[in-house]
């Protein structure tokens, strides 16, 4: 086993909400040192977001902002004063990456655009991340990822086709847009490596989205086909969708079921309705299937409802058929697999006791990802970071504090 696979690599993380901090938390898992730059006087979103840990809501107790920020250190920089922009550009000069994502032309107005910080860094690497890019008309968008979905084409896609469209939960792209901005960062460490040369990323979340439409907009281009919602019908396979299940303890229950195959189907068949159903002809080919979907539908669903959801899930996965729990908070926290993946970290914390995060999202066999500590609190690390990393004297860092920088 080798050390850290970044060990040594040093980030500021300017980045907020969920788009640019996954990024940084990526990175800190695989052991670079990432200095998280907040603002107790203008609290980010993310700390304000739920769900909370005891279910009472602070700027210290959100699980989103802890899972999207553990492992890091957290200073807090009043970045309207020129001595915070100082101390700011002190750490651009200190570290190998930046990672932002504040409205495009922000970080330039504070003096931290890639053009001016790079005189003093040739090598740095900035990562902006944003909705629509740095650049074009649609550049000066803010929103979150749910804008970003809508942009992207998801939030029409997601619904009933005689229903108004409902979009996918939550700001998709904030988890789209990290995994592309992960990979290019990566790609450009190796092209520094090699070449000692320091380069600006600009990633636009709506266009990763896009990209995981292709497919949808490939058949547009080709054949005209404007892509519509159709539930949880797929256009291929049948019978496919969400089934209502006995419920539990006052709770409504689902099981998804999908069938791919026509061995899927023959087993499916055998368990819902023994050898008759899974010998009738009507239904023995994909399109057969398809044609008939809506009966289908019904003979499965009246079979699920007297069941339990994990019953279902247990009788048609040891037939070799896809099938899942439409899982709620619960059943994903006590899910066997992210058990045995070890998915779920548990940490002590200053204010709560006890943090419970997610792991890093990648297994590294030879230099595995490891989260060192909880998401750091409103100005946690000040002084280690400006007196030990920065390397500001006693004097100069106590002038910061007495004049309310350190905010």
């Amino acid at each position: 086993m080798t050390g850290a696979a970044l060990d040594g690599l040093k980030v500021a993380d300017f980045s907020w909400v969920v788009a640019g901090p996954l990024v940084g938390r990526a990175l800190a898992d695989f052991g670079a040192t990432v200095v998280r730059v907040e603002s107790s006087t203008r609290v980010e979103t993310a700390r304000m977001m739920q769900p909370f840990y005891d279910g009472q809501p602070g700027a210290e107790n959100s699980a989103l902002y802890g899972t999207c920020n553990a492992g890091k250190l957290g200073v807090t920089l009043d970045l309207k004063s020129g001595q915070g922009r100082a101390v700011a550009r002190d750490l651009v000069r200190w570290a190998d990456v930046i990672v932002e994502s504040y409205a495009p032309g922000q970080m330039a107005k504070w003096g931290l655009d890639y053009d001016t910080v790079r005189a003093d860094n040739p090598s740095l690497i900035m990562l902006s991340t944003s909705l629509m890019g740095q650049s074009g008309p649609w550049a000066k968008l803010a929103g979150y990822g749910n804008i970003g979905a809508s942009l992207s084409g998801y939030q029409d896609l997601v619904g009933w086709a005689d229903r108004p469209p409902i979009g996918p939960f939550g700001p998709y792209t904030d988890y789209v847009g990290p995994r592309f901005s992960l990979i290019v960062l990566l790609a450009t460490l190796d092209q520094r490596r090699r070449t000692g040369e320091g380069c600006y990323l600009d990633v636009a979340q709506s266009e990763a989205g896009v990209l995981l439409l292709s497919p949808q907009l490939a058949d547009y281009f080709d054949r005209g086909t404007v892509a519509q919602r159709r539930g949880n019908a797929d256009e291929r396979f049948a019978p496919h969708g969400v089934f209502a299940c006995r419920p539990s303890d006052s709770a409504d229950r689902f099981a998804a079921i999908a069938v791919c195959t026509d061995e899927q189907w023959a087993e499916l068949a055998d368990e819902v309705g023994g050898p008759v159903l899974a010998a009738d002809p009507r239904y023995s080919t994909a399109s057969d299937r398809l044609a008939a979907a809506a009966d289908l539908e019904q003979v499965i669903a009246a079979w699920a409802a007297d069941l339990s959801a994990e019953d279902v899930q247990a009788r048609l996965q040891r037939r070799g058929v896809s099938a899942h729990v439409c899982a709620s908070s619960a059943d994903w926290s006590r899910d066997p697999q992210l058990a045995h993946r070890g998915h779920l970290r548990a940490m002590p914390h200053p204010t709560f006791g006890t943090a419970t995060v997610e792991g890093p999202r990648y297994l590294l066999s030879e230099a595995p990802g490891v989260v060192r500590r909880p998401a750091p609190e409103l100005g946690q690390d000040n002084e280690y970071v400006l007196r030990t990393l920065l390397g500001y004297s006693d004097v100069a860092y106590d002038r910061l504090v007495a004049d309310g920088v350190l905010v």
